[in-house]
């Protein structure tokens, strides 16, 4: 008699995978928005603290001389940021410059009816993140104030304040959004895994009667599972990829939070991620299994 070719043997560690795979890249999908949104976050971060700065204004009489001391004593400061090359972020503004900035601004020549220019020679100084709390600020000031030919020193006082408390409070709830999202992946995807596997309890008992070693019948579930753990994270990537190119595309200035190196890093989490939790629940269910008496099974 004949088998019926509609009748397909089953193998072990093969069990229904699209639901499986569909499920686990929609959790791991939902896990990079969230890493996403964190890395944006951080680089916002990074530029808003990029742009402290301090307006320092000179004296109208300042000499020559006295301004190159004042340049040559913020490039040696410790307190100004540094750019990429190393170089001091220190920009130094004429009132001649102030004043066309200021007409290109508004359209209207002030100097015509006041008969002078009123405005000043200043600086605006990078402040490094190591230097950004209201005390220390306050310390830069007073430093500033104490070089010859300085007028006035200008910040937004509160400005780092406020932004140090909002940047504190943002990366808390961030915190405790990512620890409760992980937790209910982990059960999802576990609770999927335990249910595909659920199918091929007879099958696990069977081998255990022929005399199969528990890690025999162990390592097919657990490469098939490490497999469809990866395949849903690059599904996942992929798929964050394009949503995050299309927002690029369509958000303007968006594109400034772009940062491809932490963004391929965060794809590389999300396909070892998916490997770890495929092989976490794919073990812990077959363990399950090889405990379970004949009777449990039903």
């Amino acid at each position: 008699m004949k088998t019926s070719p509609s009748v397909k043997k089953r193998k072990l560690g093969s069990y229904p995978y699209l639901s499986v795979v569909f499920s686990i890249s929609i959790a791991l999908f939902v896990i990079g928005l969230l890493g996403l949104l964190v890395l944006h976050s951080q680089k916002l971060t990074q530029l808003i603290k990029e742009n402290i700065e301090i307006q320092v204004y000179l004296n109208k009489d300042v000499s020559k001389s006295e301004l190159t001391k004042i340049r040559y004593s913020f490039e040696e400061a410790d307190y100004v940021s540094k750019d990429e090359n190393g170089r001091p972020q220190i920009v130094f503004i004429s009132k001649e410059q102030a004043a066309e900035n200021f007409i290109a601004e508004t359209g209207e020549d002030f100097a015509t009816f006041l008969g002078e220019n009123p405005l000043r020679d200043a600086f605006t100084i990078n402040i490094s993140e190591d230097y950004q709390s209201e005390g220390k600020m306050i310390a830069i000031k007073d430093r500033i104030l104490k070089l010859s030919g300085i007028f006035e020193v200008i910040y937004v006082n509160d400005l780092i304040d406020i932004i140090n408390k909002n940047i504190q409070n943002i990366s808390l709830i961030l915190a405790g959004f990512a620890a409760i999202l992980i937790i209910v992946v982990i059960i999802l995807i576990n609770n999927t895994i335990k249910l595909a596997l659920f199918t091929q309890r007879f099958l696990i008992r069977s081998m255990q009667l022929v005399g199969a070693t528990n890690g025999f019948i162990r390592r097919p579930f657990i490469f098939r599972s490490m497999a469809h753990g990866l395949v849903s994270g690059l599904v996942a990537s992929v798929a964050l990829f394009g949503i995050s190119e299309y927002a690029y595309i369509k958000i303007d200035d968006l594109i400034l939070l772009k940062d491809v190196n932490h963004l391929y890093i965060l794809f590389g989490i999300l396909l070892l991620l998916g490997a770890f939790l495929g092989l976490f629940s794919s073990l812990r269910s077959v363990n399950k299994y090889l405990k379970l008496s004949l009777d449990e099974l039903y």
